[in-house]
């Protein structure tokens, strides 16, 4: 694999194809382990783009992170100029304005499936809290439903009244893949934080708010709508707010919605708070989509709803 993990074409390299130097590979590969390692060695310290690329399993960030183009970048002097920088930035937070999170065009790297296969599933059942109920697959629960994996097929199936149908969202494909390549070992701490508390703060900022604006603007003045969608979704109800549910889309991620209704003095308010473990088990870009996608599906149970009364 010639492309690094930054974008650069290794293969378009005169240095490359003169055999001076060698390319670093994407996040997920063999030849980016031996190029940190050669960093290492020569510098004291890895490039931090080709570092963070293979922490966070991401096998190239123009591409596959949430945060591109983060700081590592913008501190440069490599490997884009900033007025590069400055159009991704600008021209990505105009797509990251819509109200609904966009299930096409986004693809999963083929990489995720080969290191998933990769895994021995029986441990990865104990650490994610997945059941394996034959060789080839593992199943886990999935918010009202479950949803199984396949590495052998690269598939991820979800059951829908009782069959498994072949999951059609890529958002969620690769966020189910994230999971279970990014959890760690441990319990949940019960220990309840917002999204300031978590280690990469900064992230959530800007462009990468939650889209808790779809939420508002179907239950910011519909409570009982919005226990419905809830509910639906197997929301449990915590005493928090004026009306609060925790929802769990993977086994060791809760997520608490609090809500509280409008009126004619106040604007309704949406806060999403976390198990302090959250960023121990996803990267802050897959807690980003993972945030954002509940919250599409609980929009889409209300419409539902509507269309089903329609």
């Amino acid at each position: 694999m010639t492309t690094a993990a930054c974008g650069i074409n290794c293969n378009v390299c005169r240095l490359q194809v003169m055999g001076i130097c060698s390319t670093c590979g994407s996040g997920l590969s063999p030849e980016a382990d031996h190029k940190i390692q050669v960093q290492e060695h020569l510098f004291g310290q890895p490039c931090p783009i080709l570092a963070c690329a293979k922490a966070n399993q991401i096998a190239y960030c123009m591409r596959d992170c949430h945060a591109f183009p983060c700081e590592s970048f913008s501190r440069g002097p490599y490997p884009f100029s900033q007025g590069y920088l400055d159009m991704q930035r600008r021209r990505r937070g105009q797509h990251q304005n819509a109200a609904v999170i966009p299930s096409q065009g986004i693809i999963v790297p083929p990489e995720f499936w080969k290191n998933l296969s990769q895994k021995n599933l029986a441990d990865l059942c104990d650490i994610a809290l997945a059941r394996q109920e034959n060789p080839e697959s593992l199943t886990m629960d999935f918010l009202d439903t479950e949803i199984q994996v396949r590495p052998t097929l690269r598939q991820c199936f979800l059951k829908e009244n009782g069959v498994w149908e072949p999951v059609n969202h890529p958002l969620l494909e690769l966020l189910t893949l994230v999971y279970l390549l990014q959890v760690k070992p441990g319990w949940l701490t019960n220990d309840v934080v917002a999204v300031q508390d978590l280690k990469d703060a900064q992230f959530f900022q800007g462009p990468h708010e939650f889209k808790t604006a779809m939420v508002l603007e179907q239950f910011g003045y519909d409570i009982e709508g919005f226990c419905i969608a809830a509910e639906k979704l197997s929301g449990v109800r915590v005493h928090m707010a004026d009306i609060a549910y925790k929802l769990r889309p993977f086994p060791k991620i809760p997520l608490y919605f609090l809500l509280w209704k409008g009126d004619d003095e106040f604007k309704p308010r949406l806060t999403i708070l976390f198990d302090r473990s959250i960023d121990q088990h996803l990267s802050a870009d897959a807690i980003w989509g993972l945030v954002n996608l509940v919250c599409e599906l609980l929009v889409q149970q209300a419409r539902q709803d509507v269309n089903t009364c329609g």
